[in-house]
This record gives structure tokens, sequence and C-alpha cells, in this order.
């Protein structure tokens, strides 16, 4: 760091601090650093290219959608070294002949970047191929992608990193077009992965026009708050949650509405929990706090940006014009997704 002082011009910071996305929340993609991981630890990934979409695509590691051609893979996030706590880790197999990491920033993130020039950069490694992929596209329309197999986007920049089984940091310049106010698009890119591994961390986008500053590491928390607004769960204590219901006879229960930790992007598609009696199981209750004679199943009628409701449908053994809560046992969550 160059520290100038003169009587005219007063203090000036140079190199490392000239660029205008020197300091936090410089980085475009949200949990880069792969700490984020609510869905699970390690999934399979089913090959096909009908992903990603609103709630399919994202096996593991939040925001970063993943694919496969040819055959099923396993995605996973795996530990670091070092600063790095945590990688994304895809294992190949037999018949694969292409597999596929991405993310997509909505427009409110990425308006702003249109006529810039941008740096991607990036910690890869592959125990079996030497040929990285990476291509930028902007959305058709606001926020609007399209699948793998069926994209609505149009291609900005895209080229090559030559990697090697060691975990190493790579990095490129594009020039986003001004016509790029729709959402942006990174994807990464391998060809056959019929077997080892394939490593990706740190993952950064930056409004840069010289080179790739160091990555911006965020606090947890705010990481955490950044992803659900894409996706989020909440997890259903084994003591009864406190979703208020009203049974309006004996056979249905209508619940308020339960807020999400955030705001989430867009009315996110909500998945209830398994009803029953029964371990990782849950169900609306009696007015004096007892299973009913019968546990129906669940139905989410409305879902907003804030919130859900949660009904109870087909019950039996409910006391009319009587409140009710969601009781659980074991492992029990509601999740909501509105990824893009």
């Amino acid at each position: 760091m160059t520290l100038a002082i003169s009587g005219t011009t007063g203090i000036t910071l140079a190199t490392q601090f000239d660029s205008a996305s020197t300091f936090g929340f410089k980085n475009r993609l949200i949990n880069g650093q792969m700490q984020i991981a609510q869905r699970a630890t390690s999934a399979t990934v089913t090959a096909g290219t009908t992903v990603p979409t609103a709630s399919t695509g994202y096996p593991c590691v939040d925001r970063f959608f993943v694919y496969s051609v040819g055959a099923n893979v396993t995605a996973a996030q795996v530990a670091g070294s070092g600063a790095n706590r945590n990688n994304l880790q895809v294992t190949g197999a037999a018949s694969v002949t292409a597999v596929g990491i991405g993310q997509r920033i909505e427009v409110l993130n990425s308006y702003d970047l249109a006529g810039s020039t941008c740096t991607l950069s990036v910690n890869i490694s592959n125990s079996l191929l030497t040929t990285v992929t990476w291509t930028a596209s902007y959305a058709t329309t606001a926020d609007t992608f399209g699948t793998i197999g069926t994209p609505t986007k149009t291609q900005i920049a895209t080229g090559t990193f030559t990697v090697t089984s060691s975990l190493a940091n790579y990095s490129a310049q594009i020039s986003v077009p001004a016509a790029a106010t729709t959402g942006i698009e990174i994807l990464f890119t391998v060809g056959a992965q019929i077997s080892g591994t394939w490593v990706i961390g740190n993952a950064q986008l930056e409004k840069s026009s010289t080179v790739a500053t160091t990555f911006d590491y965020r606090p947890y928390t705010t990481e955490l708050q950044l992803c659900q607004r894409y996706y989020c769960v909440i997890v259903l204590p084994s003591v009864g949650y406190p979703i208020a219901a009203f049974a309006s006879n004996t056979t249905s229960v209508y619940g308020a509405q339960t807020n999400f930790p955030v705001t989430m992007r867009s009315a996110p598609v909500v998945t209830a929990p398994t009803a029953g009696q029964t371990a990782n199981t849950a169900s609306f209750t009696t007015s004096t706090g007892n299973y009913p004679t019968t546990t129906g199943t669940f139905s989410i009628p409305t879902t907003n940006t804030s919130g859900f409701c949660i009904n109870g449908v087909s019950y039996a053994g409910l006391t009319a014009g009587t409140l009710s809560f969601l009781y659980s046992t074991g492992t029990v969550s509601i999740t909501a997704s509105s990824e893009l």
C-alpha cells in the first residue's frame, strides 16, 4: 500500500485501496466461501438439465446449483484449509459427460454492474480434468434464466481455466454490457468427470477493472441471512411450535401466518412437514394439547415474501371453536425456497 500526503490533495491511498470494490460487500456472489449448507452437507445430484428452478437443483451448499449429464454425481460441502473453512466438492461417476456449478444473481444485486468491467475469481482443483470453463450470462427478462436444458439468457463472455489437482486461485475479467440489467449468472463447467473430485471455493464476482482483490469474508450471520432470502428452514421444536391455530370444526385447523427469518426474494415454494403422530412427524393438537383422534394432512393455502399459513385438513377429534398448536416429535422442519 502506498500512502501519499499532499497539502493540495490531502491523503491518498493507492494500490489495493484504489478500487471501488475494495471494501466490504464487494462480492456479488452469496456464500462464495461455501460455509452455509442449510439443505444438507452432502447430496446426490440426479442427472438432467431441467434445473435449476425456484425449488430444485440446489443440492447442498446454499445459492449454488449443481447439475450433471450422463450419470448422477455427489455434491458435498467439504472442509477447506487455512483461512478457507469450506469448499464445494463434486465427486464424479462413470458415464458422466458434463457437470456444472453456478449461481444466479438477482437484479437488485447486479443492476449496477451493467456497462462495467467485473473480475471473476475462484479457487479450483480437479483430480481428473485440467480444463474448467466459466461462462457469464444475463437473463432475457428480469430474474428469469430458464433451465440448463431450456435457457432464457444471453451469453456475456466465456473462457477457460487450466487447473491441476492442487487448489489454486484463478481469475478473469468480464466486460458486462449495458443491456445486462436483468440479472447475471456465473456458471463453471467441466466435461467427462467420470471419476475423481472437482473442488471450488472462495468464488467471487466484483466490480473491478484491474485485478482480483482479496476474498470478501463476511460474518457468518450476515451470510446466512443473505442465503435465507432464497431458501430458509424453520425447524420445529419437539415441545410444540407456537403457530396460533383455530379449529373451525372437528376436521379442520386454520393457522395464522408464520413469518420467515428474512424477507424472501419472491413468494416461495413452501414444503410442509410430514403429518403424523410418530417420530419425525408433526400434528395439530386438540385444545387440551393432546393428539387428535386422527391426524390428517397439511396444506399451505397462502404464501408471500414475509411468511406463510399452514392448515390442517381431514383431521378427526377436534373441537370446533377452540385453539390448537403445531406439535412435532424428532427432527421436523418447514422449508421455503425462492431460488432463481
